[in-house]
């Protein structure tokens, strides 16, 4: 956003009051509640006057806000918070509530199916590990730890985010990432992800075939929220040659039971 967050010491000119990166961050903090505290959008003057910022400071913050989404600008010469901030509550919310809604189905399938489960949501492009049960018997190494990311296009729990957004999205996906490959089973051609999607909503589940590791496969469900809303992905890895069929309905029944927890009712899907 063009700031430099680095503390630096800093000697003040005649007249020039004292800058720290701290200073630069109280003065975006100030910006952002005087909009939150405001139902409608607010001016330039109105903000200047409820923070106490010069309208030229306010302004070249409040235009960095604007490039970071973090504030909208109306019209006419109005301000708002930004959609990103939504975006990001919702991204907060998605991991706190998940996650503690998980831990304990997810430590009963893995005690069911002796192998890795991982809870993931999605971010951007990729698919965030945000918990794992696991233990040493397992017989695989982890491979991907909490806080690690994958391309949506190459795991199990992506494709199912994939699955359900819409088909000009799948294509715009395709054209920012070009389907970059990690492993001769990944999927690197637009028409065969979008049959591979189109699978995953006829089943329900799906499954990657050691397309992000070799010798790796996984076998994902969603978990929605009480909207409808996918948000996140339950998944089982284990070692290609181990892997159970039985296992899908286990992964299935986990996914639906921690949906249940957060409200979802079967039937209602918001996309």
């Amino acid at each position: 956003m063009g700031y430099d967050f680095t503390v630096k010491p800093h000697t003040p000119s005649a007249g020039e009051p004292g800058k720290t990166a701290i200073q630069v961050i109280d003065r975006l903090t100030s910006l952002l509640d005087a909009l939150a505290r405001r139902p409608e959008a607010a001016s330039l003057k109105d903000l200047s006057t409820d923070t106490g910022l010069h309208p030229s400071t306010a302004h070249r913050i409040l235009n960095d806000l604007v490039t970071a989404r973090l504030v909208d600008r109306t019209e006419p010469g109005g301000y708002q918070l930004g959609i990103r901030l939504l975006e990001l509550g919702n991204l907060v919310k998605a991991r706190l509530s998940v996650r503690d809604a998980a831990l304990g189905p997810m430590r009963e399938l893995h005690r069911a199916t002796g192998q890795p489960v991982n809870l993931s949501i999605r971010q951007a492009d990729e698919i965030v590990y945000i918990e794992r049960a696991v233990s040493e018997r397992s017989g695989m190494q982890v491979v991907r730890a909490v806080g690690g990311r994958a391309p949506l296009h190459l795991t199990s729990v992506g494709k199912l985010f994939l699955s359900v957004d819409d088909p000009r999205n799948v294509r715009q996906y395709a054209l920012r990432t070009g389907l970059v490959g990690h492993t001769p089973n990944s999927i690197t051609d637009l028409i065969r992800l979008e049959d591979e999607l189109a699978l995953v909503r006829t089943r329900g589940f799906a499954r990657d075939n050691e397309e992000l590791e070799p010798g790796v496969r996984c076998i994902a469900a969603g978990i929605r929220d009480d909207s409808g809303r996918l948000v996140a992905g339950l998944s089982v890895s284990a070692p290609a040659d181990f892997v159970k069929e039985a296992w899908v309905p286990l992964v299935c029944e986990t996914a639906a039971v921690i949906s249940s927890s957060l409200g979802y009712e079967e039937g209602r899907r918001a996309d």
